[in-house]
């Protein structure tokens, strides 16, 4: 058993680097070794700790010593100057399990599963418009960004004719610097407001989407959910369920026709794409940063080290996943590996309610690709592509490709 300690090092500037495309910086592989969990300073908020081990990531996100409720009222710690209500994501059990069950049934298993056909049938929709167009085209444009909106708005009931606008506002909730605070707030006020809306309609028409459902809780059910509740819970949904998404559907092709070697294995063998999405979320750092610090409750200690009541806590789930006493051969894309416990979508009471949809969307995204284009290939050279800036995940503005 190692010996508890209290650093008192200084600590250090966090992000460690700026994020280069998809790679990892390589100080953490140190960390994890030798200081598993490190004091750090974000451009704002108040030091925190950073736990890198797989283990002692799982602990923060998932043992009750640790709140996020508790960061009311903190200088949080964080990449951006603004601190606004983030809702659900700063509850913590029991008031997070109230919302979280009342839209938990529209994403089970079973659930996903009812919108795989409906999902490939877009899918095949889009990727047939990319071709029409000719090669090269920009998978950004023509399937990653379109199809995770269209699913969204099937299940909540949103109007798909004003996805350039909440798509446009939705950036407002992964931003660092990419937007001015103001505009930031803004975006944040809109998609509340446009949300708003669609609940009043709800209440003059009712419906049997997940929106519908949600205003029928509030009414039918009064002290359960608050209005405020309902527009926050259904605005972060949309954003949530497609940001992201549309993010890293870029990502996960990227990577695959960078090593085309695993891209034709899989055209050989498609059977092999769900394992493949999840060794794909395991590889790719998506955050750029850790975000929403947990507060101890109690003194607890923690990778070595003492946390004391009251101290912040990040977790570096890009640093967890690539922890080798886990995941053997960690930085090798490794299709074959038997097991995957990673934290791509989180852990504990926060974890992902819309992982199951996105591992879907990702898999009938890869078959159909691999099964319409099976010769896809990058139309510029890695070095060319652009990528986002400013905010809390990575990903490509464009993804130029032919077949």
């Amino acid at each position: 058993m190692t010996e508890t300690t209290t650093h008192t090092t200084s600590a250090r500037p966090y992000p460690f680097s700026e994020p280069y495309r998809l790679d990892i910086d390589p100080l953490f592989a140190g960390l994890r070794r030798d200081e598993p969990l490190v004091r750090v300073q974000l451009p704002f908020g108040e030091p925190a700790w950073l736990a890198t081990r797989h283990a002692d990531v799982r602990t923060v996100l998932g043992d009750p010593r640790f709140s996020r409720a508790a960061a009311v009222g903190r200088d949080e710690p964080r990449s951006f100057p603004h601190q606004w209500d983030v809702g659900i994501i700063g509850m913590d059990p029991p008031e997070h399990s109230r919302l979280r069950r009342l839209v938990a049934k529209a994403f089970t298993a079973r659930r996903v599963e009812e919108l795989r056909p409906r999902t490939r049938e877009l899918a095949d929709e889009l990727v047939t418009g990319m071709i029409a167009a000719g090669s090269p085209a920009d998978l950004v444009a023509h399937v990653a960004t379109p199809l995770p909106i269209r699913v969204i708005c099937d299940l909540l009931g949103v109007p798909v004719a004003d996805q350039d606008r909440f798509h446009t506002w939705s950036e407002a909730i992964v931003s660092t610097t990419s937007l001015r605070p103001e505009v930031a707030r803004s975006y944040i006020d809109q998609l509340l407001s446009y949300m708003a809306g669609l609940i009043a309609q709800r209440r003059v028409t009712p419906t049997d989407d997940l929106i519908g459902a949600m205003v029928r809780a509030r009414d039918e059910n009064a002290d359960r959910l608050t209005e405020n509740e309902v527009v926050h819970l259904a605005a972060g949904l949309l954003a949530a369920g497609h940001e992201t998404t549309v993010t890293q559907i870029p990502n996960l092709v990227y990577v695959l026709l960078t090593e085309p070697d695993v891209w034709q294995r899989l055209v050989d063998e498609p059977s092999l794409v769900p394992s493949a999405v999840e060794e794909l979320l395991r590889f790719i750092p998506l955050g750029a940063s850790a975000v929403f610090a947990r507060y101890a409750l109690e003194d607890v200690e923690l990778g070595g080290v003492l946390v004391r009541a009251g101290e912040p806590v990040l977790a570096s789930i890009p640093s967890a996943n690539r922890d080798d006493s886990v995941f053997p051969d960690a930085d090798r894309l490794d299709l074959d590996r038997e097991t995957n416990p990673h934290l791509a979508f989180g852990y504990g009471p926060h974890h992902c309610i819309g992982a199951q949809l996105a591992r879907m969307e990702f898999q009938v995204v890869l078959e159909t690709l691999l099964n319409r284009t099976p010769g896809l290939r990058l139309a510029e050279p890695p070095a060319a592509l652009t990528w986002k800036r400013g905010l809390l995940v990575r990903g490509l503005t464009a993804l130029p490709v032919s077949w």
